[in-house]
């Protein structure tokens, strides 16, 4: 199981990568494990301002249908257009080309109040 140093983790499982204002989210490679084979992600909150820790969105899997939990406050900007015709991207790379979407972040300070990799690395453990 992964853990990218440079991410930052919620314990709801999903990661954050911050650039500037700009941060990339998705699910964990724990999560996507848990959830087994995806089949659909929904995300209808595109330029919407967010607070942290409200749904922005769901992701399905053969079993379940999990929400999906913003970890920053701020608008999500951007959905991966690949995950409409390929969802299974989360399961085969869950931190690279199937992340879930990008958002303008309101105060990327916040960004060092999430999980580093170790402590999330504990958590799930």
């Amino acid at each position: 199981m992964q853990f990218p140093d440079n991410l930052r983790y919620t314990k709801e499982h999903e990661w954050v990568l911050l650039e500037g204002q700009t941060a990339t989210i998705g699910i964990t490679d724990f999560a996507q494990s848990e959830l087994g084979d995806i089949v659909y992600v929904e995300i209808e909150t595109v330029g919407k301002p967010l607070s942290a820790e409200a749904v922005f969105g769901t992701v399905e899997a053969v079993k379940t249908v999990s929400d999906l939990f913003l970890p920053l406050a701020g608008t999500v900007t951007v959905v991966n257009p690949a995950l409409e015709n390929e969802p299974e991207l989360v399961n085969s790379d869950p931190y690279g080309e199937g992340w879930m979407v990008k958002m303008t972040v309101d105060n990327p300070a916040d960004f060092e109040g999430l999980m580093t990799a170790e402590a999330y690395k504990a958590l799930v453990g």
